[in-house]
């Protein structure tokens, strides 16, 4: 089974290409790789999760932001190459995410992202990861999530 099989199997759906908020492409192929522009937790073009982790949002709303910025993702780069059974593996997620003061609870928000994709990718989903706390995020979204693929 395919990757885009697997994630209509699973209940997801991949939107269309998010729109860029500033003066940027949202994802970028270079070689073998695909450089997400930071997506976020937006659904068809309206910012599903604003405010601070840990102060206006709870772990689990903002655990289901960072699904929504990965599939974000997904939808960049699938834009770019036409189909996610292009993809090798996700070699790494970089999470930011708009945490009030003393909040530190920012790598089980950004798991929303990355347990999605090993759900969906498996073995290839497993990566690399940084989750970093910051204090504000443009349109005061709860988080920010890009991604690097490796292409088959």
């Amino acid at each position: 089974m395919g990757f885009e099989d697997r994630i209509k199997e699973l209940g997801y759906i991949i939107p269309g290409a998010p729109k860029p908020v500033a003066a940027y492409v949202p994802a970028v192929k270079a070689g073998d790789f695909v450089y997400t522009a930071g997506q976020l937790p937006s659904v068809e073009g309206v910012l599903e999760f604003q405010g601070k982790l840990g102060a206006d949002l709870s772990e689990e709303q903002g655990y289901e932001a960072a699904k929504i910025c990965a599939l974000n993702c997904l939808s960049a780069i699938k834009s770019l190459i036409g189909s996610l059974d292009k993809i090798e593996r996700i070699v790494k997620v970089v999470g930011f995410v708009n945490s009030a003061p003393g909040y530190n609870g920012q790598p089980k928000v950004i798991n929303g992202a990355s347990e999605l994709m090993v759900e969906i990718f498996d073995e290839a989903g497993k990566h690399a990861r940084s989750a970093v706390g910051v204090n504000e995020l443009p349109l005061n979204a709860a988080c920010e999530v890009e991604m690097i693929v490796k292409l088959k």
